[in-house]
């Protein structure tokens, strides 16, 4: 059983969280395991603080531990932070054979030369994800391994991180005894369990809305086009809520879980909130409608940010497949609907599928991205490390490097 477990960790600003999942031959993955805990040490997707983030990362296998009986041995580690960066490149490379047949080499030559794109100082490649190839003349080939051709040229899309959060990242992982199977991309892991492969054909931009960051993934013929982690995420509506209404964000948070919508238009002026049941000292009562207007504003603003990344690369009001929102703050009321209003286009939220599972909580859009991973790991172990997605990672090296050298300190 132990080495068909497949484990997904997601780092995030505001929870970690542990999906374990298991892969039973011509089935669906299984999830045999959850575990949340709140994060402590990650500010905005970024590390600020590694023994606590090592603490937390080992509390929440603990958890998903005791919760499988399995102990996670290696993890698939989600990363985001608005340090990241994504840019395309090309890559041209002469066909090796002579009689122009083109190898697993060749593409492997192709995607390299993509790579030597000017990195900024202290960044380092996380995916090189090839969107499509051009054998001489002929565009748009999704896959050219066995076409004949002399010349071959692929457009890819590029990254990056900053060196310094990749290696805080994996060093917390390690630090906890657990191996790293790779590092992926929130968003790309988030868009693996929730988009379906008609969605990423027709064009579709995933909003993944967190803690601290919104991250944005657009697809388009199957393939990324685009990626982006805005600093703005649902921990800055629940700011908004506590400074409109002069309270703690305690109190802030449990009215926004409990009587939050985007939508002040459709609750009656008269209704109201009193503050007191949410354990505050003073006995205060404020308007529903109020909050509905503080989370409409935050919210049109993310999306508004969002569609900003659209017009960017000239697809704004042109996806036919839609927004899909997941994430932590997918489940806020009312979001659909403004979704449609300021993208000017069809919207849902975003669910893991492809899944089964005994655990209710696993179709849930807050494990989106922890899902993803397991999916990640079992579509990288379904192609024996040889096919497209195993070359969309470039971070394994300097993750191998690493970890041979926490094995050698006895960590």
């Amino acid at each position: 059983m132990k080495d068909n477990i497949i484990t997904g960790l997601d780092i995030g600003s505001s929870m970690i969280r542990v999906v374990v999942g298991q892969k039973i031959e011509q089935e669906p993955v299984h999830i045999i395991g959850v575990a949340e805990i709140p994060s402590e040490g990650i500010s905005r997707g970024v590390i600020n603080s590694i023994e606590d983030a090592v603490s937390s990362i080992a509390t929440a296998f603990e958890k998903a531990e005791r919760m499988t009986g399995v102990p996670s041995k290696s993890a698939y580690v989600s990363i985001a932070g608005t340090h990241i960066l994504s840019q395309s490149s090309r890559g041209v490379v002469a066909v090796a054979k002579a009689d122009g047949e083109i190898r697993e080499q060749d593409v492997d030559r192709a995607i390299e030369a993509a790579q030597a794109v000017a990195t900024p100082p202290n960044y380092e490649i996380l995916h090189v994800i090839p969107r499509s190839f051009t054998v001489d003349s002929q565009s748009g080939i999704k896959d050219p391994v066995g076409m004949t051709g002399i010349r071959l040229e692929v457009e890819a899309q590029i990254i990056q991180g900053l060196s310094a959060q990749v290696k805080n990242i994996t060093k917390s992982v390690y630090r906890t005894g657990v191996d790293i199977d790779d590092v992926v991309l929130a968003p790309l892991a988030a868009a693996e369990a929730s988009l379906n492969k008609r969605q990423k054909e027709l064009g579709v931009c995933l909003v993944n809305i967190g803690g601290s960051t919104t991250s944005i993934a657009v697809f388009e013929e199957g393939d990324v086009l685009h990626t982006s982690i805005l600093p703005v995420g649902s921990t800055h509506i629940t700011s908004d809520i506590a400074i409109g209404l002069r309270t703690s964000l305690e109190t802030a948070e449990l009215v926004k879980v409990r009587y939050g919508t985007a939508l002040p238009d459709d609750i009656d002026k008269k209704e109201e909130i009193d503050l007191s049941e949410f354990g505050d000292s003073e006995e205060e009562v404020v308007s529903r409608r109020h909050v509905a207007d503080i989370i409409q504003a935050r919210v049109e603003e993310i999306f508004q940010m969002a569609d900003g990344e659209l017009k960017g690369i000239e697809r704004s009001g042109k996806l036919p497949a839609g927004i899909v929102i997941t994430g932590g703050g997918a489940k806020l009321e009312g979001l659909v609907d403004i979704a449609r209003k300021e993208f000017r286009l069809p919207a849902s939220i975003g669910y893991p599928k492809e899944v089964s599972s005994a655990i209710d909580k696993v179709h849930d859009p807050t494990l989106s991205t922890a899902v993803g991973l397991v999916l990640w790991g079992d579509h990288l172990q379904q192609e024996g490390g040889a096919g497209m997605l195993s070359r969309f990672s470039s971070v394994h090296h300097g993750v191998g490097k690493m970890r041979s050298w926490f094995q050698s300190l006895g960590t």
